[in-house]
């Protein structure tokens, strides 16, 4: 009997799914649009049962119609979805419509000082190896305990996006570790497990998710499950993850000192490390393994800026595309590449929501330095590639400073089909990126997940059977000074305007 893997992801503006066989070879892939909802200024939610539940259930059906396989055949689905968390009862049936986005949801300003003032910042960090920042969970479920408490009070659990999902399909409800290091200040990497005094005034540890390894089973397809969705009952089901991991898992990403760039709706770097390493300014957890950890780094935006800059710059393009024309992003990428190396002078600030690392400033604004008469759409939008690219170095520099020096960068992501974009970033870093032939990104590392959880393979090296190198984007040494004086001048512009934008942040929330 022929056996099949399903991997599928739940992303900011996109679900993705793919069908492949025990080799890797891709028998079907889907691909659902949606968008994230901002309700008002910190506040980013995605609908519960429309975009994670739904899609789920659309893209397994359109994966097993389109490879023409039987769903029995399917023996095992690996799950991920963006860091998120939604309040839930014991049925695994969503307290509240909308589910609360990582850092780029910054409702919790107020609490991150809240639990900082009971605990300290030391420590704190001490402890769980990260700072409190808007990516952090636990205080965003002291804001629906303040805010929200009915709901709160009758949440059964508190889960992200993909464990949710798996939560419905087996009546499991756990998280991988790498997902709950994120979860701070509630989680303990040392013990891999809740930590009762860190949960003390947020949330009792029984209310949160079981901490498991990513790479095991949440359980099987429920009946009742089976009947809801179109899956054979008994299918294999993993913890599910966040889309770190699963796209870490896409393109090989298994032996310390592997380096992921992903290039997603935000932009994010994960080290693999064989030991724990830990700074202020960056992220630690524990990785998908038994025994391996992970240094990251991760912006506030990336493809939601790019995306951002071409409905402002290039709506002419997006409703061309609607009738049927070239794609928006194709279009406005080419007068990108006609403009030289720095923009002449434009620099941008990603911090349209806030940024995450290594600033970790939720009231961070955005910026868009150096206008004149003689920039145009192309300028703008190649500003905002670069300023994306400024901001992966800033972390780059930081990490250097905790002996973690990056010498090869696997890329992934959306981002990947930009030449201009890829060159420009290595130009920024001086470090090379590795562009892996096949980039369908978290769902087809899911697949792998799937079939490593359900036993099927027993090395997490067999990955690289499935990965194969398209090509590597090398440093161009003649646009390192323009990049080097533009880096400063992207420092110095945040350096100088700080209080500024808290300022006017702080304003937006009264």
């Amino acid at each position: 009997m022929a056996q099949y893997l399903m991997g599928i992801d739940i992303g900011s503006y996109e679900s993705k799914g793919v069908l492949a066989d025990l080799a890797g070879k891709v028998l079907a892939k889907a691909a659902l649009k949606h968008e994230l909802q901002f309700l008002k200024p910190g506040f980013v939610e995605h609908d519960v049962e429309t975009v994670w539940w739904g899609e789920f259930v659309e893209l397994t059906r359109i994966l097993i119609r389109e490879a023409g396989v039987a769903a029995k055949d399917v023996v095992s689905i690996g799950l991920s979805g963006i860091y998120s968390m939604v309040p839930v009862d014991a049925e695994a049936n969503p307290l509240r419509s909308g589910g609360i986005m990582y850092g780029v949801d910054t409702r919790s300003v107020k609490e991150i000082e809240e639990v900082l003032g009971w605990h300290g910042e030391e420590k704190i960090f001490k402890r769980t190896g990260n700072g409190l920042s808007a990516q952090s969970m636990g205080p965003k479920i002291l804001w629906l305990k303040k805010n929200e408490p009915d709901v709160y009070a009758k949440a059964h659990s508190f889960i992200p996006c993909a464990n949710f999902i798996a939560a419905r399909l087996t009546g499991g409800f756990y998280i991988d570790h790498l997902t709950a290091g994120f979860y701070g200040p509630c989680y303990d990497p040392a013990k891999l497990a809740w930590d009762a005094e860190f949960c003390a005034g947020i949330v009792e540890p029984e209310r949160l998710p079981e901490p498991r390894w990513a790479t095991e089973l949440a359980g099987r397809v429920t009946a009742d499950a089976a009947k809801r969705t179109g899956l054979a009952e008994g299918t294999a089901i993993t913890i599910g993850t966040c889309d770190v991991a699963g796209e870490a898992m896409s393109v090989g990403v298994t032996d310390p000192g592997d380096m992921m760039l992903m290039y997603g709706s935000t932009a994010w770097i994960t080290l693999l490390m064989d030991k724990p390493l830990m700074h202020e300014q960056l992220w630690a957890t524990p990785y998908i393994f038994p025994g391996t950890y992970c240094l990251h780094g991760g912006m506030a935006t990336s493809g939601s800026l790019t995306r951002w800059f071409r409905d402002m710059v290039g709506g002419a393009y997006v409703a061309e595309e609607k009738r049927g024309g070239e794609d928006s992003y194709s279009v406005i990428a080419r007068e990108a590449a006609k403009v030289a190396p720095g923009s002449d002078g434009l620099v941008v600030l990603p911090y349209f929501s806030g940024e995450r690392s290594p600033i970790n400033d939720a009231d961070a604004r955005g910026v868009i330095f150096g206008l004149d008469m003689g920039h145009g759409r192309g300028h703008m939008y190649r500003a905002a590639l670069e300023g994306v690219g400024y901001s992966i170095n800033h972390s780059l520099q930081v990490m250097a400073t905790s002996g973690a020096t990056a010498k090869l960068m696997t890329a992934v992501g959306g981002g990947t089909k930009n030449p201009t974009w890829l060159q420009s970033v290595s130009d920024i870093t001086k470090v090379p990126q590795r562009v892996p032939a096949i980039t369908l990104g978290a769902s087809y590392g899911n697949c792998f997940i799937a079939g490593y959880a359900a036993g099927i393979f027993k090395n997490p090296k067999d990955i690289s059977k499935w990965v194969a190198t398209s090509h590597t984007v090398t440093p161009n040494p003649d646009n390192f000074s323009v990049y080097d004086r533009r880096m400063a001048t992207y420092l110095e512009l945040y350096r100088r305007n700080a209080d500024l934008m808290h300022a006017t942040s702080q304003e937006q929330r009264r």
